[in-house]
């Protein structure tokens, strides 16, 4: 990361999704490991929900994270497997206007580093939908790691330079 230590630190409104048909509060490791690294980074985390892979009720929530002004991004954990309960990245497609390619090559190329071919395996996506980042990670808590220490942590820093997510921010709704 190349912080510019000359420019201002703009903490975001960060909605945290943990997406699973088999943790409850108690076992969500991953959506704390996020929690915790949100925090740490300086930014607010706006709201936390865990739902069951259904893309419906996925969608909703992202809807109403979307339309809500004091959420700037989304990040979401889990529902990003090949399984026919992972729905995750097909909720995405129902919500979003641009894909962010790139999020997914990188975390499949960082993840490659831990796990080696299984990462194939993953389909961590991200996207912008009405001026709000969503970034899907799978739900292990490697993962989680990966792709916050790897990708969010310093897009998500508004001192990155030469350029991260937060500085593009005012502009994503320009037609």
């Amino acid at each position: 990361m190349a912080v510019d230590p000359s420019r201002e630190f703009k903490p975001i409104n960060i909605a945290l999704l943990t997406v699973s048909d088999t943790r409850g509060p108690d076992e969500d490791t991953s959506g704390d490991i996020l929690a915790e690294r949100i925090a740490k980074a300086g930014h607010a985390l706006a709201d936390r929900a865990l739902e069951r892979d259904d893309a419906d009720i996925i969608v909703d929530r992202l809807n109403a994270w979307i339309d809500d002004a004091g959420v700037d991004a989304v990040v979401i954990t889990g529902g990003t497997g090949l399984t026919g309960r992972d729905v995750t990245p097909e909720a995405l497609e129902r919500v979003k206007e641009k894909d962010i390619p790139g999020f997914g090559e990188l975390f499949r190329w960082i993840s490659y580093n831990t796990i080696g071919t299984s990462t194939v395996q993953s389909r961590a996506c991200a996207v912008v939908s009405r001026g709000t980042y969503i970034f899907a990670l799978p739900g292990s808590n490697g993962a989680v790691k990966d792709g916050w220490d790897g990708i969010l942590a310093e897009q998500l820093d508004s001192r990155n330079r030469p350029c991260n997510f937060v500085e593009l921010m005012p502009r994503l709704k320009e037609r």
